[in-house]
């Protein structure tokens, strides 16, 4: 039975509910359910299930899940203070430990967690087995003895949320909580992939659930006491402790949950998904408390915080009380997810100094509204499709302004992506924010939304299965074997391809469906075009992948050897475009905002049509007929397209009208200078144009700050690739992707520039629900205060995502 707002509106036992809710978990409450069973259940043999969103990512704390009292040692569900994952399982004087390779920091969406314990088995690895969003992960430790018997389960004090002993507590919101005593069961008996997404999400569980099984979905919050009821019928109900349903901040039972549904009417806390919080990667350290909606001041005046989601249409509405004043607490909006500058101190952010009366943006700063004082509530509403912004007091919004109609606003915006910012000024500052979990305490401007994930536009890919981002970029893994193979599992034909060795220090080989599969240029060299025989090499572009020939001129097929091929959908068979100086020859996917263009060079400036229908904004070129570096333009720019950056090499940036003739592409056109690399007569060129695609693609760039608490970047997506290039001299262009970094941190880093075999020995990136998040201070990723741009392909767009 698939999972929905029905199944939740009403439990096994028939009680009526709710609807879908979360329980929040805010460790500083010492916040728990506990239970103590009238007798022994199974012991040996048991499944947990749970989904849980993740808060705060302490460096000390121990969280826990779920834990029982055994005596010396108890068992323990949960997470160690590095974020790995862990299951102890303990009684009396006896217990092993289990930890993951993998590491869960994702902050911005929700896990499925199952822990499935059968100590029966004779082979110690089946003994316990731990699943993350339907996917078994790999476990590190000692098993349990075969036939042991431990704490969960049996009649000593059980509790969620909190350690035996009471020191460590949760950060986490928690829902669709299940035990099954007795049985040891795999994911699919509570979660199914989507059929549209192709994402992992929650279903009914309809079997038997033992003695001291029960469940827990938290739906009734007419009393603390009520959300501990357990609706498996078995009557196994919870005692909450610390916990709070009294309107407000404080409320802990909220309406973000990992499935999404419902119509927002603009009151809060009813239409049920992944709600937008602060952002603890993208925010300064040790200041975010209560599920990440409080947000504390620290000592550092000039820097601010950023949320969990960002929106570049549509009209939006949050809250936010000053709970505690202090002189110059700011909050609004703002791009780019800089953590350096405090609200408004940049031209693309816009915000209310509360304290002080007065907006503020590009640092100037007029008197605006009126001072707040502790206790008032904030409201901010941002029409992003007319670009006007409008803050408000206690249900009045300053200077008569009107978000409706959309007079006197507060500014105009400069169009973009957008997410809610603040910085509650030094050490006593504290507000607490409300983006529409609970319920507002003004309704909403007619017509403005809550932020969650229900409420954002549906992506042109990604919602369908037709559509799912696999469709249009895919990355497969494959070994050679020096004669012949067809390598599937593409999911398209592909029109480029781009295939590498990871063992060994063989040439990228780059291919494509405009220029044919015997023509193939190498990123890290300078050279010619290579025409390869009509056996070798790749052989034919077929349905699903390629199909391989024996190994002989440019390594692809070597023997032993392993591979990663990297895929791009265009638009199949190239067509004439004559929408530039140049007749261009065009492959196009407007859809996903990828084109391949050939074109003659005629030594003079000119425009080449790139058949998109929207301006890229990230261009590859290399000459094919003679050799040449490979010139890209550099998103870091003010103009990206007043120079160079060059593919093969580690130069740095270099400004040259001869490349792109400082022009922008139009919807049409790109335009070429005189430039060897671009436009000499006679020559022969191709170029990969790609434009982003809103929850598929990103381009852009960032700052380094030289931690391994590093930059976080928002793509709007689950990456699945990206390309990264620090835009000063020395450094490589590095390639990371998912397919070869299966879990956080990314490992597998291999340079576009170099032939260089793939290096493992370090992890540098997570990968997120939304985005990603530098792990490494490597100067090549993330050195303090330098510039860098990326180029970024989606898994699945964070409408849909989970965390990873």
């Amino acid at each position: 039975m698939a999972f929905s707002p029905r199944r939740l509106m009403r439990g096994a036992s028939g009680a009526s509910t709710g609807g879908a809710r979360s329980l929040r978990f805010n460790s500083a409450d010492t916040p728990y359910l506990n239970r103590t069973p009238a007798s022994a259940g199974n012991r040996r043999t048991w499944t947990f299930s749970a989904w849980i969103k993740r808060s705060i990512l302490s460096t000390t704390n121990y969280p826990q899940l779920m834990s029982a009292d055994g005596g010396t040692y108890g068992s323990k569900i949960g997470y160690f203070a590095d974020n790995t994952f862990w299951v102890d399982v303990g009684q009396g004087a006896t217990y092993t430990r289990l930890t993951s390779t993998a590491v869960y920091r994702d902050v911005s969406a929700w896990y499925h967690v199952v822990v499935a314990q059968d100590t029966t088995q004779a082979t110690d690895t089946n003994r316990v087995k731990v699943y993350i969003n339907g996917s078994q992960i790999t476990l590190s430790g000692t098993y349990p003895a075969q036939n042991f018997e431990g704490s969960i389960n049996n009649s000593s004090a059980q509790n969620i949320g909190r350690e035996t002993t009471g020191v460590y507590y949760s950060d986490v919101y928690m829902t669709e909580v299940y035990m099954v005593d007795g049985q040891a069961l795999t994911p699919s008996y509570f979660g199914e992939t989507d059929a549209d997404t192709g994402v992992w999400k929650p279903k009914a569980y309809s079997g038997s659930y033992g003695t001291n099984g029960f469940y827990l979905n938290f739906s009734n919050n007419s009393n603390t006491t009520a959300l501990g009821r357990d609706y498996s019928g078995n009557g196994n109900n919870w005692t909450p402790n610390n916990f709070s349903v009294t309107a407000g901040a404080g409320n802990d039972s909220v309406v973000d949950v990992p499935t999404s549904s419902g119509t927002d009417t603009g009151v809060g806390g009813e239409v049920r998904g992944n709600y937008c919080t602060w952002n603890p990667l993208s925010t300064y350290a040790n200041s975010l408390a209560n599920g990440n909606l409080q947000f504390n001041g620290t000592g550092s005046p000039f820097l601010r915080g950023n949320s969990t989601i960002a929106v570049s249409s549509g009209k939006w509405y949050f809250e936010t009380t000053l709970t505690t004043a202090s002189s110059s607490t700011t909050v609004g909006i703002g791009q780019g997810f800089i953590t350096d500058k405090y609200p408004g101190q940049d031209a693309l952010s816009y915000a209310q100094t509360l304290e002080q009366g007065s907006k503020i943006n590009n640092n100037v700063q007029p008197s605006y509204g009126t001072v707040f004082s502790t206790g008032d509530i904030f409201m901010c509403a941002f029409d992003l499709d007319n670009n006007k912004i409008f803050f408000g007091r206690n249900g009045t919004w300053f200077d008569s302004s009107n978000p409706v109609t959309g007079t006197s606003p507060a500014y105009t915006l400069t169009a973009g992506t957008y997410c809610p910012i603040a910085r509650p000024y030094n050490a006593s500052g504290v507000i607490d924010s409300n983006f529409g979990q609970r319920p507002f305490a003004y309704t909403a401007p007619s017509g403005f939304k809550a932020l969650c994930t229900q409420n954002l536009p549906t992506p042109t890919i990604g919602a369908t299965t037709a559509t799912q981002a696999g469709k249009y970029f895919n990355t497969v893994l494959y070994t050679g074997n020096g004669t012949t193979q067809t390598i599937s599992g593409v999911g398209f034909q592909p029109d480029f391809l781009w295939v590498k060795s990871r063992s060994n220090a063989y040439w990228h080989s780059l291919l494509d469906v405009v220029r044919g599969r015997a023509k193939t240029l190498f990123t890290n060299v300078t050279n010619a075009e290579f025409t390869s025989a009509s056996n070798k090499e790749v052989t034919a572009f077929t349905s699903d992948g390629f199909s391989l020939g024996p190994d002989n001129d440019y390594s692809i097929n070597s023997g032993g050897a392993t591979f990663v091929a990297w895929n791009w959908k265009a638009g199949g068979t190239a067509v004439n475009n004559t929408a530039g100086s140049i007749t261009s020859t065009v492959s196009a996917n407007p859809t996903s905002g990828f084109s391949i263009v050939t074109y003659t060079g005629t030594g003079a400036n000119a425009t080449v049509g790139h058949g998109l229908g929207v301006a890229p904004k990230f261009i590859i070129t290399k000459k094919r007929s003679s050799t040449s570096n490979w010139a890209t333009n550099d998103p870091s720019q003010s103009n990206p397209f007043s120079g160079a950056l060059l593919l093969n090499s580690t130069n740095a940036f270099a400004s040259s009208s001869a490349v792109w003739q400082d022009t922008a592409p139009t919807t049409t056109v790109f335009s070429i200078g005189t430039a060897d690399a671009i436009n000499i007569s006679s020559a022969t060129y191709v170029a990969y144009c790609f434009a982003p695609i809103a929850g598929y693609s990103a381009i852009g760039f960032y700052t380094g700050n030289g931690s391994a608490d590093g930059a976080f970047v928002y793509t709007g997506f689950k990456p699945a690739y990206v390309l990264i290039k620090r835009t000063t001299s020395g450094y490589d262009w590095w390639i990371l992707d998912s397919a070869r970094g299966t879990i956080n941190a990314v490992k597998g880093r291999l340079y576009a520039n170099a032939a260089d075999a793939e290096s493992t020995t370090y992890p540098y990136v997570d990968f997120l629900s939304n985005g990603f998040k530098l792990r490494d201070a490597d100067g090549g990723l993330n050195a303090n205060g330098e510039p860098y741009i990326y180029m970024c392909f989606a898994s699945n767009p964070f409408k849909y995502s989970l965390a990873r």
